[in-house]
């Protein structure tokens, strides 16, 4: 019997299950690196923090090991695993596979498109000027995500959710730490968006490949 259970406050109406909670509270926590690899963290520490019995934590803690974010210690608790080298250059190689796939897939649909970046591009506009990382960093990725739903796979749209949950962990917050990397990544956006007006297929695929090559030589770069 789960002791804890009794003593955990009733669930207030429409807030999540305490497992959901868990999980996206932990995983929030290594994605930001407010838990860091390498970090034992321990069923009863995450159950005090939110107050939800211990069998939710572990539900939760399931699901990010599924992910590969955390690794279950049987009796002691769950491991923040560290990035190794081989994970960024394995993370970085995917997502050029995903992204310029998607690419290719979303030309037909490049009409259609422009219009569902454009809330995002004038959200990554709007972020940059006062340094929002966060801000930007959302618009940035939901810009991404967007092209490649675009595409019109949605087995594919999970494997990049997940590529770039593991990207974020390696030190992608120091890529928009400066205004004169928020500038360029905003230019590559506003570039790819006018490539979408036009009639060069080509010239498009090009500059997502470029955009993601380069911006995996910055994260290599921040990790050096």
């Amino acid at each position: 019997m789960d002791t804890a259970r009794s003593s955990a406050p009733a669930r207030v109406p429409g807030t999540p299950p305490a497992a959901d909670r868990v999980y996206a509270h932990v995983k929030q926590a290594v994605l930001d690196r407010t838990l860091p690899g390498g970090h034992l963290l321990t069923e009863g520490e995450v159950a005090d923090e939110l107050g939800v019995s211990r069998t939710p934590v572990r539900e939760g803690l399931l699901r990010l090991q599924a992910e590969g974010l955390v690794r279950l210690i049987p009796k002691r608790g769950a491991l923040v695993v560290p990035v190794s080298p081989q994970e960024v250059e394995d993370v970085l190689e995917a997502r050029e596979l995903v992204e310029v796939h998607a690419a290719r897939r979303a030309w037909t649909v490049r009409s259609e498109l422009v219009h569902r970046l454009t809330p995002h591009l004038l959200a990554m506009r709007r972020a940059a000027p006062g340094a929002a990382t966060w801000d930007f960093m959302a618009a940035d990725r939901a810009f991404h995500a967007e092209v490649v739903r675009a595409a019109g796979n949605e087995v594919l749209a999970g494997v990049y959710d997940s590529l770039r949950d593991r990207q974020m962990r390696m030190g992608v917050l120091n890529l928009v730490g400066s205004p004169e990397r928020t500038a360029v990544a905003l230019a590559d956006h506003e570039a790819q968006r006018e490539a979408l007006l036009g009639d060069d297929e080509a010239a498009w695929t090009a500059l997502v490949r470029e955009h993601v090559r380069h911006a995996g030589d910055r994260l290599r770069a921040v990790r050096a």
